[in-house]
């Protein structure tokens, strides 16, 4: 099911739609003998926000960070399921995690949903429930299309495209993550009608794969010359921009975001050919050792306070209702300079990946970075 901003933004309850959650003494008294442990991704969780959830809660909790879906994965899978109360993939990743046995299923009855925004829940379901079993808590949402250096990237906003990514003019200034950048142009062929099928056939058959993404690599490595730097994390992609002398790149809304932060005349939009979504949440691991704790968590994260903290430490957008009346006046300004209505309207968003797929897009991902 696909779902945009405006929905988003609508996804209000109505008043007593949903009962009142009982309160689980018991088991908050035991969450708190234990610490919480956090396996998010990398800036999801500073000092101020767990020091908010430790008073709200009295549950201690630390954080590591992870940097890419595959590298959670990896670890989950090494570990059997062990190590970690709480996770957060993206919601085309949970049915990934069933195949392996690594997660289980969420107590519903559990969670305050009235604090979460309705078609989040609603658009959750696709990925994130499974034979009738939710798996997966909705709490962000964001994109990754193109970010360009004001002062060097000359952008016709009102068509931006893939494609201009690949402009002559921009040098080795270029900077992408690989797998998701063939996605890019994928999109981009796929609108000039150079591909022998809908992408989206990419997802439900390796014989559709091949022959897409075949035509997808033979075109990325035309530009491959172009490329100033590969980026895999959060980090990666602000480095590309910050020290080693991008000028536009493909990344997340949440790099340019942090960017403008430091005062870089940096700008972010959507394509023409749709801005790549996605949507995170909690999910609990099989073996986890503390769940209550997760369920505080995650009622805790469905305030408007706990979400417009993640908005401020991530530049991405929260499922909690209220939170962007709480924001500060720049972080709302970088959402409505990024996005007009029909961006919203026009977004990408990103398919289930079984694992099949994944290692067929990391093996064309592997043939683009040493080609």
């Amino acid at each position: 099911m696909s779902f945009t901003r405006r929905r988003f933004l609508k996804g209000s309850l109505a008043a007593g739609a949903v009962a009142s959650v009982p309160s689980f003494y018991v088991n908050t008294l035991l969450a708190q003998e234990q610490t919480l442990r956090i396996y998010a991704w990398a800036g999801y969780f500073n000092d101020r926000m767990l020091a908010d959830f430790t008073e709200k809660t009295g549950i201690k909790a630390t954080f590591t960070p992870y940097g890419t879906n595959d590298e959670l994965m990896n670890s989950l899978r090494a570990s059997d399921g062990e190590g970690f109360d709480v996770i957060m993939p993206t919601v085309d990743r949970v049915p990934g995690y069933l195949d392996y046995d690594l997660i289980q299923p969420l107590d519903t009855s559990r969670i305050d949903w009235s604090g979460a925004l309705d078609s989040a829940i609603e658009g959750s379901e696709t990925g994130g429930v499974v034979d009738g079993k939710r798996y997966f808590a909705p709490s962000d949402w964001g994109t990754e299309a193109i970010t360009w250096h004001r002062r060097f990237a000359d952008i016709d906003r009102a068509n931006l495209s893939y494609a201009d990514l690949w402009n002559p003019e921009h040098g080795q200034g270029v900077t992408v993550r690989g797998h998701s950048a063939l996605v890019g142009i994928g999109l981009w062929l796929e609108r000039e009608g150079r591909l022998p099928h809908p992408l989206l056939d990419s997802y439900q058959s390796e014989e559709a794969m091949r022959a897409n993404f075949d035509v997808i690599l033979e075109e990325a490595v035309k530009h491959k010359q172009m490329l100033v730097q590969f980026w895999n994390t959060e980090n990666e992609a602000q480095a590309a921009f910050r020290t080693n002398g991008a000028i536009i790149g493909q990344t997340w809304d949440s790099t340019a975001f942090r960017l403008q932060q430091e005062g870089e005349e940096i700008a972010y939009g959507a394509p023409r050919e749709g801005a790549l979504a996605w949507m995170e949440g909690f999910v609990i691991p099989r073996n986890a050792q503390n769940p209550d704790a997760v369920y505080e968590l995650i009622n805790w994260y469905y305030t408007p306070e706990a979400g417009a903290m993640f908005v401020e430490a991530t530049g991405y957008n929260s499922t909690s209702k209220g939170a962007t009346e709480l924001l500060p006046e720049a972080t709302r300004n970088f959402f409505t300079e990024s996005y007009t209505e029909e961006d919203l309207a026009n977004l990408w968003w990103w398919p289930i990946q079984e694992p099949w797929y994944v290692a067929l897009r990391n093996e064309y991902q592997d043939r683009y970075l040493s080609a």
